[in-house]
């Protein structure tokens, strides 16, 4: 019975897109991708002070679009002299050109999303208790990914 449960489960990453693909795409931002990997496209620093907001293009090829970006005040400067960058590192992201432009807006929506607060590094002895805890996990990706969790969740915590 939970090898046939397991045989039908999917990542929930996996499926973001047809989940999220019909609300986002009312927003003009049907790249879902996009949002969800903004972070590590623009860099952690960009991405505190940038929201996408949706993603239009000209005709139905969806190429050469223009990224409509919210910005936190006083970055607005910083972004449009780093927009050949950005948009670089946005069309690598997707694997052709995406995007041609980007139309800045101030403010960054109530919507978005907290950032995440900074983690405290952990000490040799948390570190050598998580290797142990996540040792017998046979799938590397797993155990990988329960470290970090097991670290992000240790590194929150106060002393």
């Amino acid at each position: 019975m939970a090898e046939e449960r397991r045989a039908h489960g999917r990542l929930i990453g996996a499926e973001l897109g047809r989940i999220a693909g019909p609300v986002l795409g009312k927003r003009g931002l049907g790249e879902a991708q996009l949002l969800q990997h903004w972070s590590s496209i623009v860099g952690a620093r960009l991405a505190e002070g940038t929201c996408p907001e949706r993603l239009a293009f000209v005709n139905r090829d969806r190429m050469h679009g223009t990224l409509h970006l919210a910005v936190a005040s006083g970055l607005a400067l910083e972004i449009q002299h780093q927009e050949p960058v950005i948009l670089e590192r946005i069309n690598a992201f997707f694997g052709y050109r995406a995007v041609a432009r980007i139309s800045l807006h101030q403010g960054l929506p109530a919507h978005r999303a907290p950032v995440a607060q900074r983690l405290r590094p952990l000490g040799a002895e948390e570190e050598s208790a998580l290797d142990r805890r996540v040792a017998a996990i046979p799938d590397a990706q797993l155990r990988a990914a329960l470290k970090r969790l097991g670290a992000a969740l240790l590194g929150s915590e106060s002393k």
